[in-house]
C-alpha cells in the first residue's frame, strides 16, 4: 500500500478502455494520475464512456476535459491532472524497500521443518515463532518488437486453443489496415472485409498461422463498434497489472491475455447497454438492505464522501440515472430472504425476465437460486475473493444450477486451540465471536424457548420439586436469578467476565501447566505453537480495559432490555471497580448430578425466591438475543468482538490488528478490489447479451480467474441433467408439472387428474414437511375423499401450492420413483393472479 500511495501513473485514450483503467486506478488509491487524450466527445462515447454526458457531446468538449473532474471524484486523496498535448514525455516512478531477512524452507514433516545448514548456529534451545513470508521472485519481459512477432499467450478457454494467436494476428492487421487508410473497417462493408483478410494473410505467412476467415470478417463487422462490458473486464484485467508494476506485488502477465461493488459495475454496464429503459417498458428492480460505509468508496464507483450512511440501493440508482437518464430503476432497501417473499412474490418473478445476483454469501446465493429455478428464470451469478473472481451462468431447461453442487465445508479451528492455545490473530478473533455468540445470542434464546415451552414459572418450580428433570433448568434459572435490572449491573456484570476471560483463565492454565512443565519425551509443554498465557490485571486507565467492559456492559444491557446510553462511561467512571477474587476457591468435582444433588437444590430454592420476590413478571422471562451484525459502527458488536479479541491477543503475545482487519476476519471477509469487481461485471454483462439473444448452450460460458497468478479459465457451463421416471418420461430441475383444480377437488381427483395428465400413477403426495397421502400411514385412505383446501388450509389469498409426489414403480417391490414439483391451483382462474 506505501509503495502504491507513492506512485504516480501516466494513462493515454480516454475511451472505454481508459476510462476503465483510470476508475480502478485512482480507486485503489495511487499518489498521482494524469489523463491525456485528443479527441472530442462523440455520441458512441455516451455507450462506452460512464463519464461522459450528452451535454458533453453537444458543446463537443474533449474528452479528457469530460472525465477529469469525475475521475477526480472517486479518490479525493489522489492528485488527478490531464493534459491535451500530442508530444508527451512519461515517467512512471515508485519506490522499494527490503525488510528483514528470509530462509528458503523445506518440510521434513507435518511438524517439522529444515532451514538450511545450521551448524554455525549455537544450539537450540526451545520455542520460537516463525513466520511464513513470500519471497521474491523475478520476472524476465522481452521487447515489444520480439512479442509481436512470436508472442506468448494466455489461453483462457481450453476448447478454443487456437483462438488467441488468430486474434492476435488480426488485431495486427487492423492496426496495419487503421495506419494505411486512417480509419478502421466500416460496418458491413465487404470491400473493408477483404482489405483485412489481405492483411491478416501477409502477417499469417510471419507468424506461421492459419486464420479462420469468418473470424476476420466477424472482426471486421464489429470494428468500429465498441462493447462496454469487454472494456469493463479487460480494464479490470489491465488495472491490475498496472498495480502490480507500482507495488510489485503478485505475478505480472506474461505477456499478453484475452478475454456491491459488482452491483455498482452491473448498474453502470446495464446503463450503458440500454437495458431497461421506459420507453421500451423496461425497468431494473434493485435491492441492497446496507448503508454505504467508508471503506465501500475505494471499490463502489457510484459512492461519494457525501454518501456515507445514506442506502446503498437508491444511492446506485440515482448515480446510475446520470449516467443514462432513460433507465426506468426501482429502489428497494430489502433483503431477498423467505422473510421477504410477501414482496418478492411468485408473483414478482413472473415480470423478470432474468436475475443477477451480486451476494457476499453461500446461503443467500442459494436462496435466489432455488426461488429463480422454481420461476423458471435465468439467473446470472458472481463473485470475488481479493484478486480471484468466478462468473456463473444458469439458464432455465439448458443448464445446471446453483444448488446443483455442494462446496466442501469450510475447515474449522480446532476447539482446543480457541479455547487455550490460540496461536495467530484468527484465533483469538473467532474465540470472540464465539463468546459474542455465546453469551448474546445462544444463552437468549435458549432462555426464549426454555419460557415460551413452560406455561409459567411456578409449574416448572412444582415439576422441579416433583423430582423431574427438565433440561437447560439449571442454566436458565441461573440467568433469571442473576438478572441485571439497572444499567450498573451490566457493569459490574462486564467487569467480572474481563477477569474471568483475561485473568483466571490465565491462572488457570498456569497453574494446571507450569512454564517448566514436560511432557514424557522430555520436551517442554510450553512450546511453539504453544504460547503461554500472562494474566492481565484491570487497569482503569488502559483503554482497551475501559473499552472491552463498556462494549460487553452495552451488549448485557441490550439483551435485558434495559435502557442504555452514554451515561455508561460516567457511572463506570465514577464507580469503584475493585473486584476481590478468591483465586484458591476450586470448582467442587464435576460428577453426575442426582435429582438430590445440591445443584437441583439451589436452582429450586433460587426460582422460589425469584417467586416469592415478585421478581418473576412476562418481562422478566424473555430476553432479547442478538445477531452479529458489523457493518452498523453504532450497535457495540464489532467494539466487543475488537477488545475482546485485543485483549487475549494481548494475553497470549500475539501481534494484534486494527480494527478494520479484525471487521474482515470476524466477518469472513476477502476485501473486494475494484480490478476484480469490474472484471466479474464486465463478464457476466457479455453473458447476459448470450440470455437476452436467446443464445445456444455451446456459447454461453462459465469463468474463474485470479488476476494474482495470474490465470483465466473460461469453461462451458454444466449441462442440466434429465431423470427418467419411464421410458417415455423424464424431467429435470427445471421441470414442473401443473394440475388445476376447484373448490369441491378432492384429493383422489388430482391424483386421478395427475394420472391422465402425465401418464403415471402418483403414491405419494407431501406438502413441505406435512404428508398428505401415503398409502402405508394409517387412516390415509380416507383422505381420498376430502378436498384439497381442506387438507391443505392454505392461507388467505393463496393461489396455488407446490407439492412433492412420488410415482409407483414398474416393477413391484422396487422404491418410488421421484417426480418434478406439481403446482396445485386452487382454480383455473388464479394463474392469472398468482400469489405463493
Amino acid at each position: 500500500m506505501q509503495q502504491m500511495a507513492q506512485s504516480a501513473v501516466f494513462l493515454s485514450g480516454m475511451g472505454a478502455l481508459g476510462v476503465e483503467i483510470a476508475k480502478n486506478i485512482v480507486l485503489a488509491g495511487v499518489k498521482a494520475v494524469t489523463l491525456h487524450d485528443c479527441k472530442r466527445c462523440e455520441v458512441w462515447d455516451l455507450g462506452t464512456n460512464f463519464f461522459i454526458r450528452e451535454e458533453d457531446v453537444h458543446s463537443q468538449k474533449k474528452r479528457v476535459e469530460a472525465v477529469h473532474s469525475r475521475v477526480a471524484e472517486l479518490n479525493p486523496y489522489v492528485q488527478v491532472n490531464f493534459i491535451l498535448k500530442k508530444k508527451i514525455i512519461i515517467m512512471v516512478y515508485t519506490q522499494t524497500e527490503l525488510n528483514g531477512t528470509t530462509h528458503q524452507v523445506t518440510v521434513l514433516s507435518p511438524y517439522s521443518f529444515a532451514i538450511g545448514d545450521t551448524s554455525s548456529f549455537r544450539p537450540f534451545a526451545h520455542g520460537g515463532i516463525f513466520r511464513l513470508v513470500k519471497t521474491p521472485k523475478t520476472f524476465k519481459f522481452e521487447m515489444m518488437e520480439q512479442q509481436l512477432c512470436d508472442p506468448r499467450l494466455l489461453t483462457p478457454d481450453f476448447s478454443k486453443p487456437e483462438v488467441p494467436l488468430q486474434l492476435h494476428t488480426i488485431m495486427l492487421a487492423l492496426d496495419a489496415f487503421l495506419e494505411q487508410h486512417a480509419r478502421l473497417p466500416n460496418i458491413g462493408c465487404l470491400q473493408d472485409a477483404e482489405l483485412l483478410l489481405k492483411f491478416t494473410e501477409e502477417i499469417s505467412r510471419t507468424l506461421k498461422n492459419k486464420v479462420s476467415f469468418e473470424l476476420v470478417r466477424c472482426v471486421s463487422r464489429c470494428a468500429r463498434g465498441c462493447l462496454s462490458p469487454l472494456a469493463a473486464a479487460v480494464g479490470g484485467i489491465a488495472s491490475q497489472e498496472v498495480l502490480k508494476a507500482l507495488t510489485g506485488k503478485f505475478s505480472p502477465l506474461q505477456q499478453w491475455v484475452g478475454c456491491g461493488a459488482i452491483g455498482c459495475e452491473m448498474l453502470k454496464n446495464l446503463a450503458l447497454l440500454g437495458v431497461g429503459l421506459s420507453r421500451y417498458s423496461g425497468e431494473i428492480c434493485v435491492t441492497d438492505p446496507d448503508l454505504i460505509e467508508k471503506s465501500n468508496l475505494n471499490r463502489q464507483f457510484l459512492f461519494r464522501p457525501q454518501h456515507i450512511q445514506k442506502p446503498k440501493s437508491t444511492t446506485a440508482a440515482a448515480a446510475t440515472l446520470e449516467i443514462n437518464p432513460e433507465m426506468q430503476i426501482d429502489a428497494h432497501l430489502n433483503k431477498v430472504c423467505p422473510a421477504t417473499e410477501d414482496i418478492y412474490s411468485d408473483a414478482f418473478f413472473s415480470h423478470l425476465n432474468l436475475v443477477v445476483t451480486a451476494l457476499d454469501n453461500v446461503e443467500a446465493r442459494r436462496y435466489v437460486d432455488s426461488r429463480s429455478v422454481s420461476n423458471q428464470k435465468a439467473l446470472l451469478d458472481s463473485g470475488t475473493m481479493g484478486t480471484k473472481g468466478h462468473t456463473e451462468i444458469i439458464v432455465p431447461f439448458l443448464t445446471e444450477s446453483y444448488n446443483s453442487h455442494r462446496d466442501p465445508p469450510e475447515e474449522e479451528i480446532p476447539f482446543c486451540t480457541l479455547k487455550s492455545f490460540p496461536a495467530v490473530i484468527e484465533h483469538t478473533i473467532q474465540w470472540a465471536r464465539d463468546k459474542f455468540e455465546s453469551a448474546f445470542s445462544h444463552k437468549p434464546s435458549m432462555y426464549n424457548m426454555f419460557w415460551q415451552s413452560h406455561s409459567s414459572a411456578q409449574d416448572v418450580l412444582q415439576r422441579m420439586m416433583a423430582g423431574e428433570s427438565m433440561e437447560g433448568a439449571f442454566q436458565v434459572i441461573k440467568l433469571l436469578s442473576r438478572r441485571p435490572t439497572h444499567l450498573d449491573h451490566c457493569l459490574a456484570l462486564a467487569r467480572l467476565k474481563f477477569d474471568k476471560y483475561f485473568k483466571r483463565k490465565a491462572l488457570q492454565l498456569l497453574h494446571s501447566f507450569p512454564l517448566d512443565t514436560r511432557l514424557k519425551d522430555g520436551s517442554l509443554f510450553w512450546q511453539s505453537p504453544k504460547r503461554p498465557p500472562s494474566p492481565i490485571e484491570f487497569d482503569l486507565n488502559d483503554p482497551l480495559h475501559f473499552s472491552f467492559v463498556v462494549s460487553a456492559a452495552r451488549l448485557f444491557a441490550d439483551i435485558y432490555n434495559i435502557p442504555y446510553s452514554e451515561e455508561v462511561k460516567r457511572i463506570f467512571n465514577t464507580s469503584i471497580w475493585h473486584i476481590e477474587t478468591d483465586e484458591t476457591v476450586k470448582k467442587p468435582d464435576q460428577v453426575k448430578m442426582t435429582v438430590s444433588s445440591e445443584e437441583e437444590r439451589e436452582a429450586i430454592s433460587q426460582l422460589q425466591e425469584a417467586i416469592n420476590s415478585n421478581f418473576v413478571t412476562p418481562e422478566r422471562l424473555c430476553m432479547t438475543p442478538l445477531f452479529f451484525e458489523k457493518d452498523d459502527d453504532t450497535n457495540g458488536h464489532m467494539d466487543f468482538v475488537a477488545s475482546a479479541s485485543a485483549l487475549r491477543a494481548q494475553m497470549y503475545a500475539i501481534e494484534a490488528v486494527d480494527r478494520l482487519q479484525t471487521k474482515r476476519i470476524a466477518g469472513k471477509i476477502i476485501p473486494a478490489i475494484a480490478t476484480s469487481t469490474a472484471a466479474v461485471a464486465g463478464l457476466v454483462s457479455l453473458e447476459l447479451i448470450k440470455v437476452a439473444g436467446g443464445y445456444g448452450f455451446e456459447l454461453f460460458k462459465n469463468c474463474f480467474f485470479n488476476l494474482a497468478i495470474p490465470v483465466m479459465v473460461l469453461t462451458e457451463t454444466a449441462q442440466v441433467k434429465r431423470t427418467q421416471i419411464r421410458d417415455d418420461i423424464s424431467f429435470s430441475i427445471w421441470d414442473r408439472w401443473t394440475i388445476f383444480g376447484h373448490e369441491d377437488f378432492t384429493l383422489s381427483d388430482f391424483m386421478s387428474a395427475v394420472r391422465e395428465e402425465y401418464g403415471i400413477e402418483p403414491t405419494m403426495v407431501v406438502h413441505g414437511v406435512k404428508m398428505l397421502y401415503v398409502p402405508v400411514m394409517p387412516g390415509h385412505n380416507k383422505r381420498l375423499k376430502l378436498t384439497m383446501h381442506k387438507l391443505i388450509k392454505p392461507s388467505a389469498g393463496r393461489k396455488y401450492v407446490d407439492l412433492t409426489v412420488s410415482f409407483a414403480p414398474e416393477v413391484d417391490g422396487d422404491e418410488d420413483l421421484p417426480g418434478p414439483p406439481v403446482r396445485y391451483y386452487f382454480s383455473r382462474e388464479s394463474k392469472s393472479g398468482e400469489k405463493a
